[in-house]
């Protein structure tokens, strides 16, 4: 009995608009592949490292990703890192958590550089990146989890997009209840279109 559908099974169709055989495979890929070719994938994000006292406290790391009005492109949200790392003197009760909010205000940013993943390219992102080592305020949150310590990293594929006008936040924040060694680092990844 011959089998008809060896690449596409009924059940789950992956190529549904290609004629794909084994000499000519189809091939499907995120569209990260393509931004990063043809020079359209960027990152940014920093790391906020502090020394707590001996009752402890918070360290914030907050990324602003601001597409400009009138850029005429979109930016598309391929990945979300980042991480938490903590070194105590003493044990402590620890608590992380990662908040991705839409629009908002930065308390004392300062500005990032994006960089190109393509190492050959020359094209600059559209995008304007800020860092602050305070959670945004009044900002729609769209995502917030509990984190804990060691790096997260969430592909989103474009699922968060960034029309001109509008900004997109990523904060890690991580908790220590005595004194110790933290920092909290935030990035994007994303492409224009």
């Amino acid at each position: 009995m011959p089998n008809d559908h060896v690449f596409n099974p009924l059940n789950r169709p992956v190529y549904t608009s290609i004629t794909n055989t084994f000499t000519s495979p189809g091939i499907v890929a995120p569209p990260e592949n393509n931004a990063g070719s043809t020079g359209n994938l960027y990152n940014a994000g920093s790391t906020n490292s502090t020394t707590l006292g001996l009752l402890g406290g918070s360290v914030i790391a907050t990324v602003q990703l601001t597409n400009p009005v009138g850029s005429g492109k979109n930016v598309y949200i391929s990945r979300l890192s980042g991480g938490i790392t903590v070194a105590l003197n003493l044990l402590s009760s620890f608590s992380g958590t990662m908040t991705l909010s839409a629009n908002g205000t930065l308390t004392s940013p300062s500005t990032l550089t994006p960089v190109n993943n393509n190492l050959s390219s020359s094209n600059t992102s559209i995008a304007t990146v800020r860092f602050s080592a305070a959670a945004p305020t009044g900002t729609t949150t769209l995502l917030a989890m509990p984190l804990q310590v060691g790096p997260f990293l969430f592909n989103e594929l474009g699922r968060y997009v960034v029309p001109p006008g509008q900004s997109i936040n990523l904060s890690v924040s991580g908790s220590l209840s005595v004194g110790g060694l933290m920092a909290s680092t935030s990035y994007f990844s994303w492409w224009e279109a």
